[in-house]
């Protein structure tokens, strides 16, 4: 009970230095390298630049001797894409008949709070492409049958709780309004801070169904590029009072859209907003470049439309 206790406050506050370093302790008495590493790579924090190297072959070291054993309680389809002193931070995992007990499996890792679900591993190493330059030939590509992006039966996952992420990619895959509502019902907890919805075509009923979530609350980066989302669904933002990245490219939201983003609660604590001239048309965006209430590195961009 002692270690859940220790693992759910470094979840909850994973740069705790201090913590860390007791938590290494626990691990060392067990034999798990792992707590050598921590103690490694908090050493190499505090290292002066003449002396880094020889840290860092140490570690460089003791992870190619033990990595490989770190991840035996991961599903074998699991991806780690990102870790903390060894551990598995954020994983992959791709849609399939069993896709819930893979991911109860990811989910009973101790610090994996990030978690991506694909359709397949071709069209994800294809065709993913941070900035979005790709978008549109991705989507024309879904539309000649060339990609087939996966149709969720979210139904597969009732019953887990994934309320301990802080991050959710479903991007590209075709959940649909109906997948949205069962989404917004598998959260228990209020952690959850980016959810990436990208092409899952949730529109606006989806969307008031995931802000109706008394979970998800806590939202600060939320990505709906290409969601068939309307004024209406962006009305339904409203209740994201946090957020502070905003994804909306390739929706129809005219100029009540853009009216209906500047009167949301979180318009002047954006950092960063993906949009697009044609999304709000031309009286969108000169009330986007005249409102007082963006920010002004936002209104400025508006007013170079």
């Amino acid at each position: 009970m002692e270690v859940m206790v220790i693992e759910e406050a470094l979840r909850a506050r994973p740069d705790d230095f201090a913590a860390w370093h007791a938590y290494s302790d626990r691990l060392l008495r067990q034999g798990d390298a792992r707590g050598m590493l921590i103690r490694l790579e908090q050493r190499l924090a505090r290292t002066r630049p003449a002396d880094r190297p020889a840290v860092e072959r140490e570690i460089a070291d003791l992870v190619a001797e033990h990595e490989d054993r770190w991840d035996d309680g991961l599903p074998g389809r699991a991806r780690v894409r990102s870790r903390r002193y060894g551990f598995a931070t954020e994983v992959a995992v791709e849609w399939s008949d069993d896709v819930r007990e893979v991911v109860e499996q990811v989910l009973r890792a101790p610090f994996v709070t990030t978690l991506r679900i694909t359709s397949n591993a071709a069209a994800e190493e294809d065709w993913d492409d941070e900035d979005g330059d790709d978008d549109e030939e991705w989507y024309l590509a879904v539309d000649r049958g060339e990609l087939r992006p996966g149709r969720l039966d979210l139904r597969a996952l009732a019953g887990l709780d994934l309320g301990r992420l802080t991050e959710l990619d479903l991007s590209y895959l075709s959940v649909g309004f109906d997948g949205a509502e069962l989404l917004a019902a598998l959260f228990a907890s209020d952690r959850l801070r980016a959810l990436d919805l990208r092409y899952c075509r949730i529109a606006d009923t989806g969307l008031a169904a995931l802000a109706a979530c008394p979970h998800l609350g806590g939202l600060r980066r939320l990505h709906l590029q290409r969601n068939r989302v309307t004024a209406e669904g962006v009305r339904s933002l409203h209740r994201f009072t946090e957020l502070t990245e905003l994804d909306l490219r390739y929706n129809d939201l005219g100029e009540a859209g853009g009216q209906a983003l500047l009167a949301a609660p979180f318009a002047g604590s954006l950092t960063r907003l993906w949009l697009y001239d044609s999304d709000v048309g031309q009286d969108g965006v000169r009330k986007l470049a005249q409102a007082a209430n963006l920010p002004p590195g936002l209104r400025s961009m508006w007013r170079c439309v």
